[in-house]
């Protein structure tokens, strides 16, 4: 008796749900999703960090700006009186 590929395909295919052969491979397909999900989560967090720094240093001119700003105000303020 020989056995055909078309019989290895329905004996593949009549595997009970606790097949050690089939939790491997439904481990292996799980395994290989959860490693597609962590790399896009990785290129996510990248992503944000980029983003994080870079409004890091937009915050930062802003409040030096702020600063100057208020200095101006100051000086402005203190020199009106000599002005009189």
């Amino acid at each position: 008796m020989v056995v055909v590929k078309e019989d290895m395909d329905r004996i593949k295919d009549d595997r009970g749900s606790l097949d050690l052969t089939r939790q491997i491979d439904d481990l292996k397909k799980q395994k290989e999703y959860l490693q597609r999900q962590c790399r896009k989560a990785g290129a996510a967090i990248l992503k944000q960090e980029g983003r994080y720094v870079s409004l890091e240093k937009e915050y930062d001119k802003v409040c030096e700006e702020r600063d100057n700003f208020e200095r101006m105000l100051k000086n402005r303020e203190d020199t009106e009186w000599l002005n009189i």
